[in-house]
């Protein structure tokens, strides 16, 4: 007989062997369980960064993988992570302790309403079969693609359980649904595609696993290409734009405006990406196909539920071949050309574009590309080129948070595959993570962590100092991070002039070894682009609920 902790371990080990997370009372056993049965664990310093970077893992990898923290205080401190992980629909086993089941005690808080609050489902084990409901859980993440609880009441992780045999994994369904267009639906979106002069498919995270044949429909119906920002730069395809949406260049904006059908797949179709309703010309049609149950944009004019590689096998036997193609004829030279920004700008700092393009030119080819949230998120997007699917991660971004993104660095290494892992950070954001710089150092065989350290919540700076509200409570005293890492064993080198960049040339030509953190002190009078399409939306709003008060 076992206890019901290695009974749990047992049953996951083979279907997620990777486990990040930070002990206490209520995952004792089951980490103890776990690290006998020769689980790959990974400690991280707040809870919250066990689930983040068990959110990334999966990004990454597209691998399960499970994120472990205590009851009460442990719990808790992991709901934003987790609440990001549900929004952005990513799959993880987060297994934590729970209350005893005589009931709650003192310290302890409904852990049920948390989960069923943040749209995490939630399973409880028994004494009697803790593997099976431990697999259950772990098929359901899988199936439904979203993070689920495994809770694990305090007066059973020690028990002994007399649970002998486990279902078959396969039969719990753990492959997602696959819906197919029916007819109908596929006869719809034929004749709307072969009827388009100037179409242009635009692909999303949910593309991802269905590349070729979206490459390959694009290629029949001569139509242009564009991605979402987890998906950007998804196709090898002459006729691909790059990212589409707040990040994008001005003639990416500009040709999609001139596509009379727009299909998209797999991607959501949220505000950013639609700039704010500007990305898609007020005539043309917009198709949405996507495993949602109903379109993700009032814009949509016809949408379809299903599996996106199937969608698009079908569409290639049934679309006709196109007998032009409108993407050939356009002028793509300048498609991808930025401002480099300037050395300095006119308060002496830094140009954070400058930064940007100086870190593209210097960084290791082969890398991940991990995202923290706040007004700098758009710098390494837009500059910095990434090494294939799934190799760019915005943790953070569904539920709009900041600080979530330092953790990712932690996941993105045990899924690298050799590769260097290089964060993008904010002042602010790098601070509310801090714990885990020293699981980063830990952790990343080789890493560059670039902080945009503007001295301020920049985001807040741009869009509320911007109309009026005072900046005292957006300001940070300026932090020195540089010697923050040194003192946590990374390299540190900041960076205040185009100089100061040979410091980390040289570290990347040296070998790319460890972790080097580049503290690049940048103005904060630089609004990014996406921030300017924020505040034209925000005008115009205040705009209409002026009028209508009138």
């Amino acid at each position: 007989m076992s206890s019901v902790s290695a009974a749990i371990a047992h049953a996951l080990k083979p279907f997620a062997p990777q486990i990040f997370g930070l002990m206490g009372n209520g995952n004792a056993h089951f980490l103890d369980a776990a690290v006998r049965q020769g689980f790959t664990y990974t400690a991280v310093r707040h809870e919250s960064a066990a689930v983040s970077a068990a959110d990334t893992y999966f990004r990454i990898s597209n691998k399960l993988s499970i994120a472990s923290t205590t009851y009460g205080a442990g719990y808790t401190n992991a709901v934003t992570a987790l609440a990001e992980a549900a929004a952005a629909r990513t799959p993880l086993l987060f297994v934590t302790g729970d209350a005893p089941t005589s009931g709650l005690r003192g310290w302890d808080v409904d852990q049920a309403a948390i989960d069923t609050a943040v749209r995490a489902p939630r399973y409880v084990v028994d004494r009697e079969t803790p593997g099976a409901i431990a697999l259950q859980a772990a098929a359901h993440a899988l199936r439904e693609q979203c993070p689920v609880v495994l809770a694990i009441p305090y007066d059973l992780a020690a028990l002994e359980t007399s649970e002998t045999e486990l279902p078959d994994f396969a039969d719990l369904g753990p492959t997602p649904p696959a819906p197919e267009l029916n007819s109908t639906q596929l006869e719809q979106v034929s004749s709307l595609l072969a009827g388009a002069q100037r179409p242009h498919i635009l692909y999303g995270r949910g593309a991802i696993d269905a590349a070729p044949l979206v490459k390959e429909l694009a290629a029949k119906i001569g139509a242009t290409t564009s991605g979402t920002l987890l998906a950007r730069d998804l196709l090898d395809y002459p006729y691909d734009l790059g990212i589409t949406g707040g990040f994008a260049t001005e003639r990416n904006a500009e040709i999609i405006a001139q596509a009379d059908v727009v299909l998209t797949l797999g991607a959501s179709l949220n505000q950013f990406t639609m700039r704010f309703g500007g990305l898609v010309n007020e005539s043309a049609t917009l198709i949405q196909i996507d495993l949602a149950a109903t379109a993700t944009n009032p814009r949509v004019d016809y949408f379809a539920t299903a599996d996106i590689s199937a969608a698009a096998a079908h569409l290639l036997q049934s679309v006709p071949a196109a007998e032009a193609s409108w993407a050939k004829e356009l002028d793509l030279a300048a498609l991808r050309t930025r401002p480099l920004g300037d050395a300095k700008t006119a308060d002496g700092l830094l140009d954070p574009r400058r930064v940007a393009s100086e870190m593209e030119r210097i960084l290791p080819a082969n890398r991940v590309l991990v995202q923290d949230g706040g007004h700098f998120i758009g710098w390494g997007p837009m500059y910095w080129s990434t090494s294939g699917a799934r190799s760019l991660t915005c943790v953070g971004t569904a539920y709009q948070s900041i600080g979530l993104g330092i953790a990712s660095m932690v996941g993105a290494a045990a899924a690298a595959d050799g590769r260097t892992v290089v964060l993008a950070s904010g002042d602010g954001g790098f601070l509310m993570g801090l714990a885990d710089l020293e699981s980063i150092v830990r952790t990343v065989t080789s890493g560059v962590i670039v902080i945009y350290n503007d001295s301020a919540y920049g985001a807040e700076v741009h869009q509320y100092g911007s109309i009026g509200l005072h900046e005292d409570p957006m300001l940070i005293p300026t932090v020195d991070f540089s010697a923050l890492a040194q003192g946590m064993g990374a390299t540190g080198i900041k960076v205040e002039t185009l100089d100061d960049f040979g410091k980390v040339s040289a570290w990347v030509e040296a070998g790319a070894q460890g972790v080097c953190l580049v503290d690049a002190r940048i103005s904060a009078h630089v609004r990014a682009p996406y921030m300017e399409e924020v505040l034209e939306a925000n005008r115009k709003a205040a705009g209409a609920a002026a009028s209508q008060s009138d």
